[in-house]
């Protein structure tokens, strides 16, 4: 899941962010909504997380743009304003959820994590491939039912390649949804940590590399 977060507290948004990527999300963060805008313009969000109080252009403005478009990012509106009418208000404007502040942050990651499956296409929260099932709101991955232990990069590519259901998904795709805006596109982490990947999920490997293409999950051999 590719997430943005905008708010213009830079101590909280880089909590959040940092948060969220401890649940193995992209997370790609900003200060204002103008910053917001321009991600939102080169790339595709999962779920928007906006503070609408930002100076400049407001999460308001930031929430209708993305609500006019095909983007398909759902949103998740934070302020310190609690009253009914101004929840009311951030729905109308095309948010999805809404959440004051302060929160607990285990259910903003619930919530999060809950938009990110009604983003199309849908997926299930548990999703399951042969002998593997992977959990995503317990963070779990289980081989033939015992527990394999995956850092938050593997649990991150795991994921994009199990959403794909066995189509070929390449090392720029894998790129695009498992890092930050960041990422090298000339690194080789993306080979590295699918090695990782494959050891840990142990034989018959259940990963396979279409030669030119990238990586896809199929029978295993």
């Amino acid at each position: 899941m590719r997430v943005l977060v905008a708010d213009d507290e830079r101590l909280l948004a880089d909590m959040i962010a940092e948060g969220l990527r401890r649940v193995s999300m992209a997370v790609d963060v900003c200060y204002d909504g103008d910053g917001a805008l321009e991600r939102i313009a080169v790339n595709r969000y999962d779920v928007a997380v906006l503070d609408r109080d930002m100076p400049g252009r407001t999460g308001d403005e930031v929430c209708r743009s993305l609500a006019g478009s095909d983007a398909g990012t759902r949103v998740l509106m934070l302020t310190a304003a609690a009253g009914i009418r101004d929840r009311v208000e951030g729905l109308g404007l095309g948010a999805d959820d809404y959440l004051t502040k302060p929160f607990a942050f285990a259910e903003l990651v619930a919530r999060v994590q809950a938009l990110g499956r009604r983003s199309a296409p849908a997926v299930p929260p548990v999703l399951e491939q042969y002998d593997m099932a992977l959990d995503v709101a317990r963070h779990t991955v289980t081989r033939d039912g015992r527990p394999v232990s995956l850092s938050p990069k593997e649990f991150a590519v795991l994921h994009v390649l199990m959403r794909a259901n066995g189509r070929v998904v390449s090392a720029e795709e894998l790129l695009e949804q498992a890092w930050d805006e960041f990422a090298d596109p000339f690194t080789n982490a993306v080979r590295v940590t699918v090695m990782t990947l494959r050891k840990k999920l142990g034989q018959p490997a259940v990963i396979h590399t279409v030669p030119r293409a990238g990586y896809r999950i199929g029978r295993p051999e």
